[in-house]
């Protein structure tokens, strides 16, 4: 894409047109991911933080001033990104369930939940469906064809008609407004 095509699409998704938004991840994806990827040597914390990236990026995309280049401005996001990553993963005391041997899983599972247990999902179950119900219905589409139907990004991107990337970048979103919901008093 050229800088005028760009500069289309930034205008557009300030004014939250959603295609514009998806030519903007398809446009710049595989450039915030190489760069992660690069810093990072790992392809799925690239691929996570390049998802929060590109989101944050649409979140705030009205702060986003011409004067800039956009794939700066996007590394920017990422390298801040990766130093709250960095910072969060170095907390003390912080377990490091990477590190936890798959074997030993097993033990520290129950398969048997008690009824205290079955009350508690439950009626989380049952809050968490009344807040989703509130989101914006491509949102609440999202999330319900990601974790109660379990379905792959390209399901979902069949099934709604949207592009891969856009799906994931709207799952991200649709997380993140839903973790604001669930942190309101």
């Amino acid at each position: 894409m050229n800088t005028k095509e760009i500069d289309q699409a930034i205008e557009l998704a300030k004014q939250n047109n959603q295609k514009a938004f998806a030519v903007l991840f398809d446009a710049h994806w595989e450039y915030v991911y190489g760069y992660l990827l690069k810093q990072l040597q790992d392809d799925i914390l690239a691929e996570e933080l390049a998802l929060k990236t590109l989101a944050k990026a649409f979140d705030k995309i009205d702060t986003f001033k011409r004067e800039y280049n956009f794939k700066t401005w996007l590394i920017s996001i990422s390298k801040n990104l990766q130093i709250d990553h960095h910072r969060s993963s170095n907390v003390k005391g912080q377990l490091d369930v990477t590190s936890i041997d798959k074997r030993h899983l097993k033990d520290l599972s129950d398969d048997n939940p008690s009824p205290e247990d079955l009350l508690i999902i439950n009626q989380n179950l049952k809050a968490l469906i009344e807040k989703i119900k509130v989101l914006k219905p491509i949102y609440a589409k999202v999330l319900r064809l990601r974790y109660f139907e379990e379905l792959s990004y390209k399901d979902i991107a069949q099934k709604t008609s949207l592009p891969i990337n856009t799906v994931k970048v709207t799952l991200l979103r649709a997380k993140k407004v839903l973790a604001e919901k669930i942190n309101e008093k």
